[in-house]
């Protein structure tokens, strides 16, 4: 029989959840809504229903889109941000994964000093480093180019620490098990562990990819050329020029989101089981 006290407890929470679910979904169903209407309906239909609903006819769709697309080089700077944050994501995987291994694989002296270091590093805001990140890239001549936006943002501690977590859990026999096979080293890293961390790598690969994504400032600082302006620095522009319309700034926005739906909804499993195992690592 069914206890009527955990019914109503589920009841409310599934409520409760849906409401909140709601709440956050109601500025993203808008501006794709707002995305699909000619200018003047987005403001007649402020104030009832139909602010959330795309336009009766479909033909009228896609008329802010391929306004936007003739006015401004919109693939281009989609482009720009796909090449950086695919620049970002493998170099995340690859750099963050070997000092992971490191950390959780071999002993030297110091180890727990630098790994300590390295954690502590984790509560520092990164705007308060950024002046220092830029006069480094300054030095070595990258700026304006793809390198300044990529090369900062791939090492990162909580990506370390993720890639530690994952390795320890690895049973130190199967590294045993391959040298006596004569594997050597980069070999077990490459074709062993990297394997067997498949949920580290999606979820670093994820987050790496949306904060590429999503990053603004430091591409403003190092990029000069505006045509190499990843997508979200263009919006900034776009939005400033006259004559600016709504459903154009809802399609440039709608189109910024999109990407990030798409990579969110195929890596969620992996995501969610990696950020579980990173929280329950070793303190």
């Amino acid at each position: 029989m069914r206890n009527p006290r955990k019914f109503a407890y589920t009841i409310i929470t599934t409520i409760l959840i849906t409401l909140i679910a709601l709440l956050f979904l109601f500025p993203l169903v808008w501006m794709i809504a707002s995305s699909l209407k000619p200018e003047a309906q987005i403001y007649n239909n402020m104030d009832n229903i139909k602010a959330f609903l795309p336009p009766f006819h479909i033909n009228q769709w896609g008329t802010a889109y391929q306004s936007l697309l003739a006015r401004f080089n919109i693939l281009g700077f989609i482009i720009n941000s796909l090449i950086y944050a695919f620049g970002v994501t493998a170099g995340s995987i690859i750099v963050n994964s070997l000092a992971g291994y490191g950390f959780s694989k071999f002993t030297f002296k110091g180890q727990k000093f630098v790994f300590g270091l390295l954690i502590a590093t984790l509560v520092i805001p990164g705007e308060t480093i950024i002046i220092q990140k830029f006069q480094i890239v300054k030095l070595l001549g990258i700026i304006n180019t793809p390198w300044a936006v990529i090369f900062p943002s791939i090492a990162a501690p909580f990506y370390i620490y993720m890639f530690k977590n994952f390795f320890d859990a690895i049973s130190s026999d199967v590294i045993e098990s391959a040298e006596m096979e004569g594997a050597g080293t980069f070999t077990i890293y490459w074709k062993i562990m990297m394997p067997m961390a498949k949920p580290a790598m999606a979820t670093v690969g994820t987050l790496s990819f949306i904060g590429s994504w999503n990053d603004y400032i430091w591409p403003l600082m190092v990029l000069t050329d505006s045509n190499k302006f990843p997508l979200q620095v263009a919006i900034t522009n776009i939005n400033s020029t006259a004559p600016v319309y709504m459903n154009q700034v809802m399609a440039i926005l709608t189109i910024s989101t999109i990407p990030l739906i798409i990579v969110y909804l195929f890596f969620q499993r992996y995501l969610v089981q990696g950020l579980g195992v990173a929280g329950n690592g070793d303190k």
